[in-house]
């Protein structure tokens, strides 16, 4: 275990944005992948109806400033959305879990026009058309499946079942044990970074679900208990004191990038309160960051030996018309919702912070099927020009390619099973795109 079983990588680097389907960016991308299915004029047939029988259209959407609170994917939408594989549930997940917003929001796409440097990159690099998010749930759930296989039991985004660390750890544990360097960079000042993350320890716990209770009793409250996610190392808090000094601001990043010193794994977060690309934000804000990253990465002294994943950590609500594949359950850890978990929190039941709670996390316990389809595309060098795979991929699959390439043992049942994405890659002739290929500009560039 530890050692190098492919040395061609040197630098694996993951940039996972947020909340947007493959349809909601790449249904419109010319000749490439499986998008929308068109009609014989060129425009998307994909209808979804809403509860009195109205049928809801795909449209193109107006600007590129997202609806706020709308589409949803809570753990509740998603089970909706999915409507028994069918994925007619999308229009009616937002009548019946935020009703008064705009339900068709959730059946609208963007094109090259609003997103030309994200089309341009699926255009250039292997694009990846069966790529899944890890569950049907919103970002925490899925989050932790790329750090460590599992959920392990958490169904929303919220900090009351955070208590909590996997069996058999997180991927950055193994990476730790067998010296093999990793960062997870982020936007935020060192001293807060440290003191939200001290704050999840088990000696301080108490503090946040004190302020779910007062949050319930002031209803002016209740968005300050909502976890806010800083990085995703965050998602296991408990891990505080094994990650704290693999945190660097993205300053650093740029720098290392530069130079050529990345280390062997990089989890590049956006900006999670402007340009993670989740409502309300402008989605050009978000193709700003990500253009900056990639372009960090290419034309950095390193790039002849990185590979980057591009990629979100689920749809956001958004429609998509593939139904998502059963999955290989990752334990034996059912999903819960924490006023289930825990005794003091049922006291939360009877307030209007428990029943929307309820309402979020209703549903099966079950992580037995993946997740909607996200947009991923597979950055390096060694990149197979023009190439589309259509192999079925999720969250597990960076797992399962980290694992690979140092001999590391999987850590739950679901990346065992799991595909890497060496697909896309060819080692057997001189690296195609050793000189970075030119792309797109974004509609926005980003300002930092």
């Amino acid at each position: 275990m530890g050692t190098d079983g492919l040395p061609e990588i040197d630098h694996i680097v993951i940039l996972m944005m947020e909340n947007h389907s493959y349809d909601n960016y790449l249904g419109m991308l010319a000749g490439r992948g499986d998008g929308l299915p068109l009609d014989d004029q060129g425009v998307p047939s994909s209808v979804n109806r809403a509860a009195d029988g109205t049928v809801v259209r795909m449209r193109r959407f107006a600007g590129t400033k997202q609806r706020k609170g709308a589409p949803t994917q809570s753990w509740h939408a998603c089970h909706i959305q999915s409507a028994g594989a069918s994925c007619e549930g999308f229009v009616r997940s937002i009548e019946q879990l935020v009703p008064g917003q705009d339900p068709s929001v959730a059946m609208t796409y963007w094109t090259a026009a609003d997103l030309p440097f994200y089309h341009g990159l699926a255009q250039t690099f292997p694009l990846a058309t069966r790529w899944f998010s890890s569950c049907l749930g919103p970002t925490f759930p899925n989050r932790r499946f790329l750090i460590a296989g599992t959920a392990n039991g958490l169904i929303d985004d919220l900090p009351f079942a955070m208590v909590d660390y996997p069996a058999k750890g997180t991927i950055f544990d193994l990476l730790s044990a067998h010296g093999i360097s990793w960062v997870n960079y982020h936007h935020l000042a060192r001293i807060r970074v440290n003191w939200r993350r001290l704050s999840h320890a088990w000696g301080l716990n108490f503090l946040r679900v004190l302020g779910g209770l007062v949050a319930s009793l002031l209803p002016q409250l209740i968005p300050a208990v909502q976890s806010k996610l800083q990085a995703t190392a965050d998602l296991y808090p408990l891990g505080f004191l094994r990650s704290v000094n693999h945190l660097r601001s993205i300053d650093q990043f740029w720098r290392a990038a530069r130079i050529g010193r990345l280390p062997s794994v990089s989890i590049v977060d956006p900006d999670f309160g402007r340009c993670s690309e989740e409502n309300p934000q402008d989605v050009q804000a978000g193709e700003g960051f990500s253009a900056k990253v990639i372009d960090a990465v290419m034309n950095g002294r390193g790039w002849p030996k990185t590979l980057l994943i591009w990629l979100y950590d689920e749809h956001g609500g958004y429609y998509d018309h593939v139904p998502p594949p059963k999955a290989t359950e990752p334990d034996d850890v059912s999903g819960a919702s924490p006023l289930r978990s825990f005794f003091l929190l049922r006291l939360l039941r009877f307030t209007s912070l428990g029943k929307k709670i309820e309402m979020a996390d209703a549903g099966p316990a079950a992580y037995d099927t993946l997740g909607f389809r996200v947009p991923a595309v597979i950055v390096s060098p060694y990149a197979k020009p023009g190439y589309v795979t259509e192999q079925v991929y999720d969250h597990t699959s960076i797992l399962k390619l980290i694992e690979r390439k140092w001999n590391l043992p999987p850590l739950t049942r679901r990346d065992a099973e799991a595909v890497d994405p060496l697909d896309a890659l060819d080692f057997t002739n001189p690296p195609h795109f050793l000189t970075p290929p030119s792309l797109p500009s974004p509609a926005r560039p980003w300002w930092r």
